[in-house]
């Protein structure tokens, strides 16, 4: 793990419980974005013509880490554009159900379109919330994040699976921005209909990379009305004949942010995504334990059987500038200071957060 952590200079400068915020990039991905920008410079258009070929090996890298399908996929800059992009293409005044102070990106673009909306609220009983709310309102569409970005607040997988086996024509679409990459996940075995992430969290991909996986069934049911001559593979001919995830990717593609994404997804295959797991859920574990017995959480969170790897802890601006002066970088969240933990962050950096607070 000390190799690792060579590989991500911040951590020899600051305490880092930041990735919530802004993941690191590793030294082997700024070489290969240095290798790549100088193939551009030396060869310009001999290079672009490379790009497809580029591209369809980021798509198999996300197709392989998320156990998805390649045509399922698209790639983004980020997860807003990918859910506008679809929101264009589903029916307006469907009813929505959305969770209360969940991420302004998840929410605002359904509220900002005509659609009806309703919410379910975010606390120790978050998924009975949903259930009856989806009972009461019957929503056609439940769009939400996996984990809460304010407290950490996880949803349950297993109650999702649920979810749809009782009411399958829901659809369902996540924000997987503050999750994706702090655990194993397979989309195709997922309840989830539509899944967008931006990429420069958990993920470790640097910023302008972002993926939507949309499941085949729905392909034929949503139309977004975007466009470009990307879409139609840069032929004329091909304008009628667009593939669904194509009107996600409508002109030119960066192959430097996309390619990031890709270098990201192998190193982290190379570490293993269990050991990744693993690592997140011991030191998170012991985290929650120790910040409950000081008393640092909201009750919704020491409640929760089950939470992922970010936290709210109490703390004014006072408790934010001295950790700050003491080089430990988090950040401030609604009503506290949130902390958060990667794989390359130890237990010996929680005892020094844990001593600084008491």
């Amino acid at each position: 793990m000390e190799d690792l952590r060579k590989e991500l200079p911040v951590l020899s400068k600051y305490t880092y419980l930041n990735t919530a915020s802004s993941g690191l990039i590793s030294t082997s991905l700024v070489q290969w974005r240095h290798e790549h920008d100088l193939k551009l410079m030396v060869d310009a258009s001999v290079f672009r013509d490379t790009h497809r070929s580029i591209l369809e090996e980021v798509k198999r890298e996300v197709a392989l880490f998320f156990d998805a399908s390649l045509h399922e996929i698209a790639l983004v800059p980020n997860f807003s554009f990918g859910l506008n992009t679809l929101l264009e293409g589903l029916p307006q005044k469907q009813k929505v159900l959305l969770l209360g102070k969940d991420y302004p990106s998840v929410n605002w673009a359904f509220e900002h379109r005509d659609f009806d909306v309703c919410y379910a609220a975010i606390d120790e009983n978050l998924e009975q919330n949903i259930e009856r709310a989806v009972v009461e309102h019957q929503p056609d569409i439940f769009a939400f994040s996996l984990v809460q970005y304010l407290n950490g607040v996880k949803i349950d997988l297993n109650f999702l699976k649920q979810l749809k086996a009782y009411h399958p024509g829901l659809l369902l679409i996540a924000d997987g921005t503050q999750y994706l990459g702090t655990e194993v996940f397979r989309f195709s075995e997922s309840p989830i209909d539509i899944l967008g992430a931006s990429c420069y969290k958990w993920l470790l991909a640097g910023y302008g990379n972002g993926f939507f996986i949309v499941k085949d069934a729905l392909h034929s049911k949503i139309f977004p009305s975007t466009i470009g001559f990307n879409s139609a593979e840069a032929m004329f001919s091909k304008r009628e004949e667009i593939s669904f995830m194509k009107h996600f990717e409508p002109g030119h593609q960066d192959t430097l942010n996309y390619g990031s994404l890709g270098f990201a997804l192998r190193q982290l295959q190379a570490i293993g995504m269990e050991t990744v797991s693993e690592k997140i859920e011991a030191i998170s574990t012991k985290a929650k334990e120790r910040f409950t017995q000081l008393g640092l959480l909201e009750a919704t969170v020491v409640q929760r059987e089950q939470h992922s790897n970010i936290f709210s802890i109490k703390g004014d601006e006072a408790l934010f500038q001295k950790l700050k002066k003491e080089n430990i970088i988090c950040s401030q969240r609604g009503q506290g200071i949130r902390v958060s933990f990667h794989f390359y962050n130890t237990e010996a950096e929680l005892d020094k957060l844990v001593s600084i607070i008491t």
